[in-house]
């Protein structure tokens, strides 16, 4: 059997590049897909129709015999950073256990994605990536060893770092690290590498150091996220600030913790560039630069929200869960839920009416407020109502909203075009349950710098109310008792 034919294994498949790997081999639809998972439940609902899911954890040996059977070439993406200190041993055993089984099971190739980095005096972070490349190889199986700096995408660590970091502080103290050279790659391009390795001719190892055509710091990439989003930003040096204290200050103003935020600074301290430029020979990807990637982050982030379930992040537990300021990206989040003794069809109805004549069932004066106050700085108010008043299509106008998306008895979206230190959509969304219906409104909101993160905390406690109402009314007009709302509210760290 080819390599183009033989079954492939995505280990890895829930994480960042795990996931983007696998929806892009299932767009292959000739060559056999297999995930493995350790919740495979959790995959389930996200892999395409032909995708096999299975269990299997390279933490236990005895999983992996059946997850490998009949694999011809394997993927290894998972890492352990986020569990602990102890992570590397974690790492290094996973390693071991999935190389032995790999050469048990006949692959014939593992594919794996480690870090750059150069010399003998690597972060913990970095050793630990090359090291467990150097296991794999070690095992026999011939393995393909991609070594990356930066990943520029929706969703990555870096890019999220970034964000947090120019779109939170308008002057920023920072540390020498900001001016370490790397050579940040995009996702989508990193993802073509991974993928066009099924392709390679060969039965050897082979490590390639890949990366854009750009080298910058960190602080050219905050400046040029900046520039892409409108926003000056000024950085004041500082001679001396230790990893440690760097990462406490990471976990004050990012998202990620400071655990993290440690070994992710003591990698950014290592200069990180390629130096073998084998992958540019090997392969025809050519990945596009500092300025593109950041500018098709931002623009595929819109893309991902718009095709995010809401109701997906719910699936594991048994009763409709509510979150008020939890974060998607940027974003700023309140959704909430509730079951409707309705046909989706019925508790649909008063979500399609909304607005217009019909109002927003809960605070028309504030909407009516709200309106004119836009329309004194210069927006559109509440003047255009709607066009119809039973029926919505996408892109029609609705008060000082535009229907964005629209599905029938499922699914209503709505983009604000009224003045805003940010953008904002309000979601409702139908979904049939336990012989009812379960109805879940989320509002979203994508703060532009300060001012916007200003506005969404002072208007918090009026959105609770209007939100909240709006939902008790929705299930009235729905014909459901408004003691069926069910629902916690979980307060979402920034």
């Amino acid at each position: 059997m080819s390599q183009r034919e033989g079954l492939v294994l995505v280990t890895g498949a829930t994480g960042y590049v795990g996931g983007r790997v696998r929806r892009a081999l299932e767009g292959e639809s000739q060559r056999p897909l297999r995930c493995m998972a350790r919740r495979p439940e959790y995959l389930r609902g996200q892999a395409g129709p032909r995708t096999q899911v299975v269990a299997g954890d390279v933490l236990d040996p005895a999983s992996l015999g059946p997850a490998l059977a009949g694999v011809h070439t394997a993927y290894y993406l998972i890492h352990s950073m986020g569990s602990g200190r102890e992570y590397a041993e974690s790492d290094r055993e996973g390693a071991r256990s999935f190389a032995a089984a790999a050469r048990a099971a006949g692959v014939a190739r593992i594919v794996y994605l480690g870090g750059l980095g150069h010399g003998d005096r690597l972060s913990h972070h970095l050793a630990s990536r090359q090291e467990v490349g150097l296991i794999l190889r070690e095992s026999g199986v011939p393995t393909v060893e991609f070594r990356a700096s930066i990943v520029l995408g929706s969703g990555s660590l870096s890019f999220e770092l970034v964000r947090a970091l120019v779109e939170k502080l308008p002057v920023m103290v920072t540390p020498s690290w900001v001016d370490t050279t790397t050579q940040p790659i995009g996702i989508e391009d990193l993802v073509a590498y991974l993928v066009a390795a099924l392709q390679l001719s060969g039965d050897r190892s082979a490590i390639y150091e890949i990366g854009g055509p750009d080298r910058v710091s960190y602080g050219d990439l905050m400046r040029e996220y900046g520039r892409l989003r409108g926003l000056e930003r000024r950085m004041l040096r500082v001679p001396v600030l230790t990893p440690r204290l760097s990462s406490l200050w990471l976990g004050l103003v990012t998202p990620l913790y400071a655990g993290v935020g440690r070994e992710l600074i003591d990698g950014v301290q290592n200069e990180t560039v390629v130096r073998d430029t084998r992958a540019l020979q090997d392969f025809a990807v050519r990945p596009r630069g500092v300025r593109e990637a950041l500018a098709r982050a931002l623009v595929n982030e819109d893309l991902s929200f718009a095709a995010t379930r809401w109701s997906d992040a719910l699936s594991s537990r048994r009763t409709p869960r509510s979150w008020g300021g939890a974060r998607f990206g940027s974003r700023r989040v309140d959704s909430r839920a509730a079951w409707v003794d309705s046909s989706p069809r019925e508790a649909f109805r008063p979500i399609a009416r909304i607005g217009g004549k019909a109002g927003w069932y809960y605070g028309n004066h504030l909407w009516r407020l709200r309106g004119l106050l836009d329309r004194l700085v210069g927006g559109i108010g509440m003047r255009r109502g709607r066009r119809d008043p039973d029926t919505l299509c996408p892109g029609e106008a609705l008060d000082f909203w535009r229907v964005e998306a629209v599905e029938p008895d499922r699914l209503l979206r709505l983009t604000a075009e009224m003045r805003l230190p940010g953008r904002a959509w309000l979601q409702f969304e139908v979904t049939p349950e336990k012989g009812g219906s379960l109805i879940r409104q989320t509002a979203v909101f994508d703060p532009v710098g300060l001012l916007g993160l200003v506005y969404w905390y002072a208007l918090w406690g009026i959105h609770q109310m209007v939100f909240a109402g709006m939902l008790r009314n929705i299930i009235k007009a729905a014909g459901s008792a408004p003691s069926r709302v069910a629902g916690e509210v979980v307060s979402g760290r920034e």
